[in-house]
């Protein structure tokens, strides 16, 4: 893996109250998305009565760093027989895919672990690439017939997914992503979307390809404003963004900035936020804007948060935004196009209606994105992978 593995056995539920699940996965306190979205699936699945056990890809973090989940036992760090036997020793076995967090060319080394896993597996696949590699395609393809089911996160994903790759449709099945903002702070219908001086929120950890200088450039355009916008960039340096290029695009976005119409709208905010923090942040925003420049990301966080949030979004048609905005909760702009971000900016900030309708349709959504909703649809689909496994031994017994 691209980074070691450490097995931790289960140190976060009681036993005996529900199934017991295995989760192959980056982890907090690493930072990355998909480390994010495993700790909370993972509390979401014990808030049904079950067991978790963890093998993480990274070195063991010290214990403060994840007391708040419960104590991390044990480890074998870099020994792939001692992750494949926690994960036997599980009911089901949730296994993340992502090709930058395992070793070898497209992460390949994800293979090797699959192969020595008997327990049923439920692949999580992040990222569906519509025009793959030969490598990319195979070892998709070879973690996809490993599995028992295949989860993706949109009906995109799943249709690049059967359309594009040898995964039997049979085993594809959506579930949404879940949202980190807990429903109870969502906004309420009669509150007031455009505030004073409009806030313009993008949060997320930081490099190419986020599309924020595009972003930048819109808000130049909307110096003209009064009250003028204030557009907030929250968010960290992407740690391996960092480590091989230091801080090479946040100076470039702040010099773009400085040099532009935008220089007193913008602020750059690099805060580390707790989740309370955060949701705080989401709801003082008046609009989520997501500039993203990629045309693949078939998953997104963010964009899952900003929803759950109520808050309106403008964001560029990658897939997820443009299957998820559909119903009105968002407005889509072409990638690299400041000019129409900036049209679809200005027509929100002045039509109060339009906000709030936008909101409303996002609360509307809500609900069904909610972490505790999406581990349910993972704890049925496991129920559904044992009672199939238990059928088949004794279809072979008779």
């Amino acid at each position: 893996m691209s980074d070691s593995l450490s097995t931790s056995a289960s140190p976060f539920s009681r036993r005996g109250e529900g199934r017991r699940f295995g989760i192959l996965s980056t982890f907090p306190p690493t930072e990355c998305g998909i480390a994010t979205f495993s700790a909370a699936l993972t509390a979401g699945i014990i808030a049904t009565g079950a067991t978790v056990d963890v093998v993480r890809c990274g070195p063991p973090p010290p214990l403060e760093d994840v007391s708040v989940l419960g104590t991390l036992a044990g480890g074998c760090s870099g020994d792939p027989l001692a992750a494949i036997d926690v994960l036997n020793a599980t009911q089901v076995a949730i296994i993340q895919h992502e090709y930058g967090i395992y070793e070898g060319q497209d992460g390949s080394a994800i293979l090797g672990i699959l192969d020595g896993v008997t327990t049923p597996m439920i692949v999580v696949a992040h990222t569906v690439v519509a025009s793959p590699t030969a490598g990319q395609r195979r070892v998709l393809e070879q973690v996809c017939a490993a599995a028992g089911a295949v989860v993706v996160m949109t009906e995109t994903g799943r249709r690049r997914l059967v359309a594009g790759y040898d995964v039997p449709p049979s085993k594809v099945v959506v579930i949404p992503h879940g949202a980190a903002i807990p429903l109870g702070e969502l906004s309420t219908p009669d509150e007031s979307i455009i505030r004073a001086r409009p806030r313009l929120l993008t949060w997320g950890l930081l490099g190419p390809g986020k599309g924020i200088e595009w972003a930048i450039d819109a808000v130049a355009d909307l110096s003209d404003l009064q009250p003028q916008p204030e557009y907030v960039v929250a968010g960290a340096t992407h740690p391996k963004v960092r480590e091989h290029a230091g801080e090479a695009y946040r100076n470039m976005l702040t010099e773009r900035a400085a040099e532009s119409a935008a220089r007193d709208l913008v602020t750059f905010d690099d805060a580390y936020r707790d989740l309370a923090s955060l949701t705080d942040l989401i709801r003082s925003a008046d609009l989520v804007v997501l500039p993203y420049d990629s045309t693949e990301q078939v998953t997104s966080g963010v964009l899952v948060d900003a929803v759950a949030a109520g808050r309106p979004v403008v964001s560029t048609a990658f897939p997820h935004a443009v299957e998820l905005l559909s119903g009105g909760a968002g407005l889509i702009v072409p990638q690299r196009d400041s000019a129409a971000l900036s049209a679809a900016i200005r027509s929100v900030l002045g039509d109060a209606e339009l906000a709030a309708s936008m909101a409303a349709e996002a609360r509307r959504l809500a609900p069904a994105l909610s972490w505790n909703a999406v581990a349910r649809q993972y704890d049925g689909l496991a129920g559904k992978l044992l009672a199939s496994r238990q059928q088949a031994r004794f279809a072979t017994r008779s």
